[in-house]
């Protein structure tokens, strides 16, 4: 075991700037393998907490307003409102149903827009009242939709995924971006970590021909190697795994969660479970590319 320690510092300080190529190499591609995965667990977070509040809401028709399901001029009728509740407490789809008059509308609209300018200009009878449909499966609502929007007294019928899908697309396609380029970036360092070590290897190539014919084992050769990738491998990893430490400390904790308090952020759970990922994959991209570069040199 001395004679292994031994090697594996030798080849450390013989290829010391080769090792610090791939610490750094490893440190960045390992960060943003990181973040891309902290990403996916807060889009996650983000939609779990949003499509459990997702609503199916349906406008009614009102004098102001205009639709093919509307008679111009005229509010929806009380018969009109009686057969879209029915039409939504039977569907297997809905969980609740919850009917808004104009006045209650308004009163939202008040809260909302109580320093703004344009509350002087509206009364109760500027709103439309509506039903908010709570939904048993909020990815289940096409059903829903497509049983009342023709229904006579239905002006629009509004689902927020609408809104919320272009958000997840979006940070979806950051998350996938951010993943690939550290997948390019560990590929890179898993071919730098493989000429480490096989200049490494060439270099002794006589030492470790003579420890063959010897009768010296396969795994006495190589695990010097291996230990030699595995400390610049580790050595990257911790760096990237406190660059992620830093990140949920100063940036989330200290800086978003703060501004955007309505939002469920990742916590050092999250961070745990990344930071394990971080590790294996700094492990598997230490050992094999240094399995591969050496296998030459342990023929006879």
């Amino acid at each position: 075991m001395r004679h292994t320690l031994s090697e594996a510092l030798s080849g450390l300080r013989r290829n010391i700037t080769m090792t610090i190529a791939v610490v750094v190499t490893m440190w960045v591609s390992l960060s943003l393998f990181g973040v891309g995965l902290l990403s996916a667990q807060q889009v996650d977070l983000i939609k779990g907490r949003w499509y459990d509040k997702i609503e199916v809401t349906v406008f009614l028709c009102t004098a102001a307003t205009q639709g093919t399901n509307c008679d111009a001029g005229h509010d929806a009728t009380d018969a009109q409102r009686d057969v879209i509740r029915k039409t939504l407490e039977s569907n297997a789809e809905v969980a609740a149903v919850t009917y808004e008059t104009k006045d209650e509308v308004f009163v939202q609209f008040k809260e909302v827009y109580k320093d703004s300018s344009i509350l002087g200009t509206m009364t109760a009878a500027d709103m439309q009242d509506n039903f908010r449909v709570k939904l048993k499966n909020p990815e289940d609502y096409q059903g829903v939709v497509s049983a009342v929007q023709g229904l006579p007294g239905v002006q629009k019928v509004q689902d927020l995924r609408g809104i919320l899908e272009p958000v997840f697309a979006w940070l979806n396609l950051a998350r996938v971006a951010t993943v690939g380029a550290s997948l390019l970036l560990l590929l890179a360092a898993a071919l730098q970590i493989g000429n480490t070590i096989r200049m490494a290897a060439f270099s002794r190539r006589r030492e470790l021909g003579i420890m063959r014919l010897v009768g010296a084992s396969n795994w006495f050769i190589v695990l010097p190697f291996l230990l030699e990738s595995l400390v610049a491998a580790l050595a990257g990893a911790v760096l990237a795994c406190l660059t992620l430490a830093g990140l949920e400390q100063f940036v989330i904790i200290g800086k978003a969660q703060p501004a955007i308090q309505t939002v469920r952020w990742i916590g050092w759970d999250n961070i745990g479970l990344t930071v394990l990922a971080v590790v294996a994959v700094a492990i598997v991209l230490s050992t094999i590319p240094t399995l591969i570069a050496t296998r030459r040199y342990l023929r006879v």
